[in-house]
């Protein structure tokens, strides 16, 4: 009933930002991972089919292509994980917080959570200290380790700088394959333009993705029509779009992570609690 308890408390004083905004973090993280690395896969395809018929070309392009690849690993992987220290310091800093005003009382877990920051007392007595034993423990040195919020803090908007460069860079591609999409519709639709469908064209050279030299290096007319009809094209710029999104996602739960943790570091901060800054 120890354990129980001590979890049930803890959800009445549960962050509710935080929680939010871990859903929102992994939910970002996973869609522009996995969407942008298939994106990725698809645009070397589309590169190596139809804008490029010598590898030497896009011999760096595949390369920039590959070590991007590994970066999303990376970046799964630490999002992953980095979200869930998060998520444990908004319960730590939400739930010292609400001690303070007297909103949320705490048990063996809130008290081993809180000791580090606000000096709380801790139980005494043997018979109390082998009824918190394991679980006052891991509670105790979870919160020893996560009693530096404006350490959090700093990372946190350092990372929010950092993605917001990425959401930036991830609209590059969207904006490409959208010229490209709307060059179709013109060809498609000749009556909307006043241009000729052969002087319609994408040129990949334009936007740096190939060297000036490559041949052919662009596609023009009832070719690039019969490019964007296909389903590695459709598919690929959907991928991207949904990468997009992704970033968006990731940097809004950023965002509020960074809100959430610098409140409640100015509140125990400004309450005279915090014993570890």
């Amino acid at each position: 009933m120890g354990l129980l308890e001590c979890c049930a408390r803890c959800m009445v004083g549960a962050p509710f930002a935080s929680l939010v905004a871990t859903g929102l973090c992994f939910f970002g993280v996973a869609l522009f991972c996995g969407c942008g690395h298939e994106a990725l896969t698809g645009t070397e395809k589309l590169i190596e089919t139809y804008f490029s018929k010598n590898y030497q070309d896009y011999e760096y392009l595949m390369n920039v292509i590959h070590a991007f690849q590994y970066v999303i690993y990376g970046t799964a992987s630490f999002f992953f994980l980095y979200g869930a220290l998060l998520l444990a310091e908004g319960f730590y800093t939400t739930g010292a917080v609400r001690q303070i005003f007297g909103d949320y009382k705490t048990t063996i877990c809130g008290k081993g959570l809180s000791a580090t920051v606000t000096g709380g007392p801790k139980g005494r007595g043997s018979r109390g200290q082998h009824q918190a034993h394991s679980l006052d423990r891991v509670c105790h040195c979870l919160g020893k380790w996560l009693g530096h919020p404006d350490k959090f803090v700093g990372i946190t908007y350092a990372l929010t700088i950092v993605w917001l460069l990425v959401f930036a860079c991830s609209a590059v591609p969207v904006y490409i394959y959208f010229n490209t999409w709307t060059t179709c519709q013109s060809i498609a639709f000749p009556s909307k333009t006043s241009a000729s469908i052969g002087s319609l064209c994408a040129d990949a050279r334009m936007y740096g993705v190939l060297p000036w030299n490559a041949f052919p290096g662009k596609v023009c007319g009832s070719n690039l029509l019969s490019i964007c009809k296909t389903a590695e094209f459709q598919m690929t710029f959907h991928l991207f779009i949904a990468a997009f999104v992704g970033a968006a996602a990731t940097l809004v739960s950023l965002l509020t992570f960074m809100i959430a943790a610098t409140y409640n570091f100015a509140v125990l901060k400004l309450m005279g609690r915090g014993t570890k800054f």
